[in-house]
């Protein structure tokens, strides 16, 4: 399994320069100090470029899922911004595997030994039974599959806004202490449950919603960008920038960990992780 700090080649979509142009500008400003290379997907209909875009198994194999989000399917107004993988991909000379399974690149959380999902893939893919599809995942995928709980009433139900892989045995969860509502308290406590009974350690990291904004994702700096040697975390302009930068620049020591301001696409529901397809050239 290719796990984001095994990555030296980052796509975003084409889009993001017309949608968002000071931040694209900003991130490519951000890419070209620390040496990363990057370039754009063509024909692209969404920034969302880690959704749509193939699973990188190995160097050379990559599996691309059936990306019809319900999220967006459901709703006509929203039916053309369904990115066509295949055609992106061929303009980028990525030949991939086709799965029928509905999978968004956002609710997979890539592990050495492991992947990690929220229990939405149940609910996208209810034509299996639970059992059948987690061998089949775990047959495509060659290692674990870990389901976690989707976040209460979060739409997409992705992983990468919850936990990202940080170790063979550690991941990155939210700091969730400041929590009130019984049932973002509950989820924390099942969440780590489940990580636990996995075998997985966790460490928590700065966290700070603004849940008055249900598609917003500022405060979100778990949304951050891994790649070998290099970390991209956003930062929001808000009280607890100082303490993420601070506690990212410790935690990822060693490496170029870089910061950017990221209110600008956060408030359309995403951050870095999201917007961003990393692969192993």
């Amino acid at each position: 399994m290719i796990t984001d700090d095994l990555t030296n080649f980052v796509y975003v979509s084409a889009l993001l320069e017309k949608k968002h142009p000071v931040f694209f500008n900003n991130l490519i400003s951000e890419f070209r100090l620390s040496n990363v290379t990057s370039d754009v997907l063509p024909d692209t209909r969404d920034i969302w470029a880690v959704d749509y875009m193939p699973i990188q198994l190995s160097k050379n194999r990559f599996i691309s899922f059936t990306y019809r989000p319900d999220y967006l399917i459901n709703f006509k107004t929203y039916q053309n911004r369904i990115t066509d993988a295949d055609l992106v991909c061929s303009k980028i000379a990525i030949s991939a595997e086709k799965s029928d399974i509905l999978i968004d690149g956002g609710n997979v959380i890539k592990g050495k030994s492991f992947v990690i999902m929220t229990n939405k893939i149940f609910i996208e893919n209810s034509q299996y039974s639970e059992k059948l599809l987690l061998k089949m995942l775990e047959e495509m995928f060659e290692v674990k599959v870990i389901i976690i709980p989707a976040f209460p009433k979060e739409y997409t139900g992705h992983a990468d806004g919850l936990v990202r892989y940080f170790s063979e045995d550690t991941v990155l969860i939210n700091n969730f202490s400041k929590e009130t509502k019984q049932e973002h308290v509950e989820f924390a406590v099942n969440l780590r449950k489940v990580l636990r009974n996995a075998g997985l350690n966790y460490r928590e990291v700065p966290y700070q919603p603004d849940y008055s904004k249900s598609s917003d994702a500022i405060g979100l700096y778990l949304n951050y960008l891994h790649m070998k040697d290099f970390v991209l975390v956003p930062t929001f302009g808000i009280q607890s920038d100082d303490n993420a930068v601070k506690h990212f620049e410790e935690l990822f020591k060693g490496s170029d960990v870089r910061f950017i301001r990221a209110e600008d696409i956060a408030r359309n529901g995403g951050v870095l992780n999201c917007i961003t397809w990393n692969i192993l050239k």
